[in-house]
């Protein structure tokens, strides 16, 4: 049995931060799904907004969120984090992390869309993640110990307090680790669907651990689909940054026409929802779509990782157009917490992605989301620096013993059929018939495996298409019940949005009726 003052599930941008500013004094462990470097952070082409040029300023930045939000955000949220981005800036400059600076030293601001102002910072050209995670790394403090290649499968709950977690190696040896704060920053959950802009181990772990431990989840209907995935032979392979599209790249069909124009004020830099929308319309009748490039100028060092991209997947540069199609990018709702972190489940707390402050509204800015992991990072910081940690003493055998039984279920489906089917049901357009026909069929595996003996004894394998289903599952009630289209949400049958309710969220509560039983979940509605 490990004890821990400060558990940290996730190797992102936001859990980096966090363990970067904490105390010395204070006992962190860092337990990572695959490589400390395999995250979405790491992926991330796009760059960090902050209003630090002129004339720009952080009020337009706070605008422009809650617009590409469709006013759906947390305002107060909203303004914390517009308001840190110039200093968190200028404090990661100062650290020496290396972002892009012009001949004079001053750094470069790009647009990206539903910007009103040049604010993107970038690193490496397009690879702003890495930037920052390579950045990060090296300053993680020798206390804080790192666990690679652990796959977190229950959150550890006793009289409503979360104590832990357990895991499985490589080996499926199961683990315990006690701590008196766990700290999810598992990311989001992209794999859900067929094509992607994430990591591999991005399949929403993290929102079916805290369903099953019973803290409140929302918003789960926003999912941000990304316009501009490379598509070659039938298969995304990777993310085309929105910053083309910034430095005049346009979306056009085989013929040439330039499909954004007339559909949006922005056109090409229009939000993502609208952009994804119209790529599907074109799709859907047959249609190819490429991003012409041709106005780009040095495409290949401005965009050293696109181009590689390319090459890598034998489309040459020549012909100045590249393939793409929209896939599943970023997921808004989450697990619900405060601007410090903390969930409804005392001990336990959540950053970046699988968390849901309010921040994004029902669609996320571009460049907002590493921005939000590093403030949230450090906002969580600088509260646990604030408590006082004592030692809890528990027994390993009352979590660690392995389950002698196992209640049989049906076969899980494997993670290409969930994909395909949430692509088709839940994907960009939805439907009351598609999501009603997904749903009965993901709840016809949920119950059947639930309980914690059931957990102890699936393989890794198992696991992530269990909580691969807990999760599509609540992605797909929560669209069902949200009748209007907003932001990344876009019901066919309900196509407008509904100002009426614009602010209500669908807040999913959940209590296990009895060890070995299925999770009931009851759905309140509550005004916010």
């Amino acid at each position: 049995m490990n004890q821990i003052d400060v558990l940290i599930i996730g190797s992102g941008v936001a859990a980096l931060q966090l363990a970067c500013k904490l105390r010395h004094d204070i006992n962190v462990m860092i337990i990572t799904k695959s490589h400390i470097q395999e995250s979405n952070s790491y992926l991330a082409q796009g760059g960090i907004a902050a209003a630090i040029g002129d004339p720009d300023r952080s009020e337009k930045h706070y605008f422009d969120t809650l617009e590409a939000g469709r006013f759906h955000n947390e305002p107060s949220a909203v303004e914390g984090l517009t308001d840190r981005a110039p200093s968190l800036i200028q404090s990661l400059a100062q650290q020496g992390c290396p972002f892009d600076k012009d001949e004079k030293g001053k750094l470069l601001l790009g647009m990206e869309g539903a910007h009103s102002e040049k604010r993107i910072i970038h690193g490496g050209g397009d690879a702003t993640g890495k930037t920052i995670i390579d950045h990060l790394l090296p300053r993680i403090p020798h206390h804080v110990k790192v666990m690679e290649n652990h796959f977190a499968f229950e959150l550890l709950v006793e009289k409503d307090i979360c104590v832990g977690v357990k895991t499985k190696d490589e080996n499926n040896q199961i683990h315990c680790f006690i701590a008196n704060h766990v700290v999810l920053a598992t990311g989001g959950c992209g794999q859900m669907y067929r094509y992607s802009s994430n990591a591999e181990t991005v399949t929403g772990d993290g929102i079916a651990l805290v369903y099953l431990a019973g803290a409140n989840i929302v918003d789960m209907e926003f999912i941000q689909f990304h316009p501009t995935l490379l598509y070659v032979n039938g298969k995304t392979q990777g993310l085309v940054s929105e910053a083309v599209r910034g430095e005049g790249g346009r979306l056009v069909t085989e013929t040439g026409k330039e499909i954004m124009k007339g559909v949006h004020p922005l056109a090409d830099l229009a939000p993502r929802h609208i952009v994804s929308q119209t790529i599907y319309e074109y799709l859907s009748q047959g249609e190819d779509i490429y991003l012409d490039i041709s106005q780009v100028k040095d495409f290949s060092k401005r965009f050293p990782t696109i181009s590689r991209l390319c090459q890598e997947n034998g489309l040459g540069l020549e012909e100045k157009r590249i393939p793409v199609v929209p896939g599943s990018h970023f997921l808004m709702g989450g697990i619900q917490t405060d601007l410090i972190g903390r969930s409804s489940l005392q001990g336990l707390y959540a950053l970046g992605e699988v968390a849901c402050t309010g921040v994004h509204g029902a669609n996320r800015l571009a460049s907002n989301s590493l921005l939000e992991g590093l403030v949230m990072g450090e906002n969580l910081a600088q509260w646990l620096n604030s408590q006082s940690f004592s030692k809890r003493i528990r027994s390993e055998s009352s979590y660690c013993q392995e389950s002698a039984d196992k209640r049989m279920g049906k076969p899980l489906p494997t993670i290409e059929e969930i994909q395909k089917r949430m692509m088709d049901h839940v994907g960009i357009v939805r439907t009351e018939e598609g999501l009603t026909e997904q749903l009965q069929w993901l709840e016809s595996f949920v119950g059947e495996h639930a309980g914690s003996g059931n957990l102890d004894l699936m393989d890794k394998d198992e696991l992530t298409r269990y909580f691969m289903v807990i999760t599509a599952s609540l992605v797909t009630k929560a669209a069902l019940h949200r009748t209007e289209s907003r932001g990344g949400h876009y019901r066919m049958d309900f196509p407008c949005e509904d100002d009426h309710n614009w602010r209500r969220k669908r807040l999913i509560h959940n209590r296990k009726v009895k060890e070995g039983m299925v999770y009931e979940q009851d759905q309140i509605t509550a005004a916010t």
